[in-house]
């Protein structure tokens, strides 16, 4: 895919990259580059995502822009009402804080787009609200109160979908070009009318009555033109800036979200949400977010693990371990320990605890199982430990029969030394036999230890797609048990 990636002239702060293209192509390589571009993998927990939907035309990216000092594509009014943003747009807001993303959903109800062809209008919309803290919505103000607004198919979609998720969102309404009505008379108008769409969307049983205000947190703004009162515009989106700065705060737009995606698992998250949207299978956001902490976490394990046996002191201290024992190694050992433990806590420190503290049990284990074997017998192999111990102490008898033979005497030490090779054998077999038992119950703990924690988590949101989940974590958890049992069985 050709790699979309915007960089404002006008502030140097702001870039952007096309999320999903106009086929539903998610850009992985975009969103890594822009992810590492905004350095937002620094920001933990404190970031917000903010995305804006609505009619094609209706000035969306132009609203964004002047809000959020972005750099979407903009219409030219000049040319007529033509799509001008294709699929998914990211860009980073200039000069807010905390750091802010907002997409720029494609227009809805477009000519380009045909009258029948909505299944991407619904994907983009569920994938937004699953991503979102901060939904706007673009309407015109002329469709406040008409039964054929071009806004209601969007409102209907929106609500289906929280249907699904279950997730508080900001709404944020945008009535454009506003006329002289007064917003105090317009507004009971529009919450009106999203009250009638709200009670017209079938919901399930558990929320026949559960009202608008249990899904979100609506709000109504209206703008002047920007084509006729520019000024006027750009004078009341300044002032609503100002409400997206600390917009995670309590009592902020987003103060009561739940659920936050650590930043550094927003790329992942993001690809499967929109995977599991294109593949029009049940969002579950529960079983998501403990499928994502798990990939996540034993990622950052594995790579603390590199880390270590490719750490110069580490790679030392093993080096002088092979001429026997080494002073300090304890402290030293420590030491290099604790910095990748403590690597992997600052990385995985916002994933659900239980899938955190278990991979990093593992990782213990597995940095402990390194170090131990390779200071307990240098790095060799059982196997090669055993048959070198073996040839060493039969040597050992041969030599001794040969300085104690009397040739006249016309002794024969066969059976004795046959006898000898099979009491070794024996033990060495014994000692192989109990450390796999050691090795396989230790291992069935550690499995049954790494499941327990996502299961009960998984289980807790229970649906159609749960059982699927917890196959699917069973696979990864025994693959990633055998792929560690086979370190020590080196037989």
């Amino acid at each position: 895919m050709l790699l979309k990636f915007r960089f404002s002239a006008k502030n140097e702060e702001c870039c952007s990259t096309q999320l999903i293209d106009g086929d539903g192509s998610f850009n992985d390589t975009g969103i890594e580059r822009f992810i590492k571009e905004v350095k937002l993998v620094e920001c933990g927990l404190s970031y917000a995502v903010v995305s804006i939907m609505g009619p094609q035309g209706s000035g969306k990216s132009t609203l964004l822009n002047h809000l959020f000092g972005t750099n979407f594509r903009e219409m030219d009014a000049f040319k007529g009402r033509s799509q001008t943003t294709k699929g998914i747009w990211m860009a980073k807001c200039a000069g807010i804080e905390p750091c802010t993303l907002v997409m720029d959903l494609e227009g809805t109800d477009g000519r380009e787009s045909g009258e029948d062809d909505t299944a991407f209008e619904k994907q983009s919309a569920l994938f937004a609200l699953a991503v979102s803290d901060i939904v706007l919505i673009n309407m015109w103000c002329h469709d406040i109160g008409r039964e054929q607004a071009a806004n209601k198919p969007l409102l209907k979609t929106v609500f289906q979908v929280m249907m699904r998720l279950f997730s508080p969102t900001t709404l944020m309404f945008f009535i454009r070009d506003k006329t002289r009505t007064p917003l105090e008379n317009l507004e009971p108008v529009l919450r009106e009318d999203i009250q009638k769409i709200w009670d017209s969307v079938p919901k399930p049983q558990a929320h026949k009555e559960t009202p608008l205000s249990e899904f979100f947190n609506v709000e109504v703004v209206a703008l002047s033109s920007y084509e006729e009162k520019e000024e006027n515009f750009k004078e009341q989106v300044a002032n609503l800036r100002q409400r997206f700065f600390h917009s995670i705060a309590p009592g902020g737009l987003a103060g009561d979200r739940r659920g936050v995606v650590p930043a550094s698992g927003l790329s992942f998250s993001a690809q499967q949400i929109w995977k599991v949207i294109k593949e029009n299978k049940d969002l579950d956001l529960p079983a998501h977010k403990v499928m994502m902490a798990t990939v996540r976490c034993e990622e950052i394990a594995n790579e603390k693990y590199a880390g270590f046996t490719a750490n110069e002191e580490w790679c030392l201290l093993e080096e002088a371990i092979q001429s026997g024992p080494v002073a300090g190694f304890g402290k030293k050992l420590n030491a290099i320990l604790y910095t990748f433990l403590s690597e992997y806590d600052a990385e995985a420190t916002y994933f659900d605890e239980g899938v955190r503290s278990a991979k990093r049990k593992h990782l213990e284990e597995k940095l402990l199982q390194e170090a131990f074997e390779k200071a307990l017998n240098g790095g060799e192999r059982f196997s090669m430990a055993a048959r070198n111990c073996i040839e060493s102490y039969m040597a050992l008898f041969d030599e001794g029969y040969a300085d104690a033979v009397v040739e006249l005497a016309n002794w024969d030490s066969s059976k004795v030394r046959d006898k000898l090779q099979r009491d070794i054998d024996a033990h060495v077999a014994s000692v192989q036999a109990a450390k796999l038992s050691e090795l396989t119950s230790s291992y069935e703990a550690k499995l049954n230890d790494a499941l327990s924690a996502s299961v009960e988590a998984l289980l807790d949101g229970a649906n159609k797609e749960t059982w699927p989940s917890i196959r699917k974590l069973l696979r990864r958890e025994t693959e990633s048990a055998l792929w560690t049992v086979q370190c020590p069985l080196w037989f």
